[in-house]
């Protein structure tokens, strides 16, 4: 705005960021209610994280189920549980259990469970491009962190605007870092196994439990 000199042009250019803006609130607040209304939601999704001044491209699939604070995740080879109060991380490869208190309120951290809902707080957003993919329009929104000392630089929401689903997340670091979340399937109602956020010790009798404070 202070590139403009002309006070009415400066008021226009505001107004519709402020039209904008509020779109974009009227949007999220809509997926929100959505994803609140499922009992529980399954995503199977693609992992991409890209550095080009690093050399880094990886690129992986993973699968997590939440209901409510509770999630599996199953992502690198790794599966997490966390049952609400205790997070178990399930190392096959190294045969470790590390277990730990998730500190669901670490600034900047967007766990499972908050996936489809990190945005309420922290961010200011704008409406963006709208894409077609394979027919269905998606509608990008940009959110910028408060924060002016954090590490991200700005998020990419891309959100189904037919079932005002998410379908990906693009999280781009300052340090030029760009991770990519696709969702391929996104699945709600499921009928799940009561024991499926629970760790059973049982079955892990070989492995080495990393307990820490």
């Amino acid at each position: 705005m202070k590139n403009f000199i002309i006070i009415v042009t400066a008021f226009i250019g505001f107004s519709m960021y402020s039209q904008n803006s509020g779109d974009a609130k009227t949007l999220l607040n809509e997926v929100s209610e959505k994803v609140k209304s499922y009992k529980n939601i399954a995503i199977d999704f693609k992992y991409v994280l890209n550095n080009t001044e690093e050399d880094i491209n990886q690129e992986t699939r993973g699968d997590v189920t939440m209901q409510g604070e509770k999630y599996k995740l199953n992502i690198l080879g790794i599966t997490r549980i966390f049952d609400g109060k205790t997070l178990y991380s399930i190392s096959p490869e190294d045969e470790e259990v590390t277990i730990s208190t998730e500190n669901m309120d670490e600034e900047g951290t967007i766990t499972p469970s908050k996936m489809l809902s990190f945005y309420e707080d922290g961010y200011s957003y704008t409406m963006d491009i709208v894409q077609n993919v394979k027919g269905r329009k998606i509608q990008f929104v940009k959110l910028k962190p408060i924060d002016s000392n954090s590490e991200i630089k700005e998020v990419l929401l891309g959100i189904d605007s037919q079932t005002k689903h998410i379908y990906n997340l693009i999280e781009i670091g300052n340090n030029g870092t760009r991770t990519t979340l696709t969702v391929n399937s996104f699945k709600t109602n499921e009928p799940l196994s009561e024991s499926l956020f629970t760790f059973d010790k049982s079955k892990y009798k070989d492995y080495y439990i990393n307990k820490l404070d």
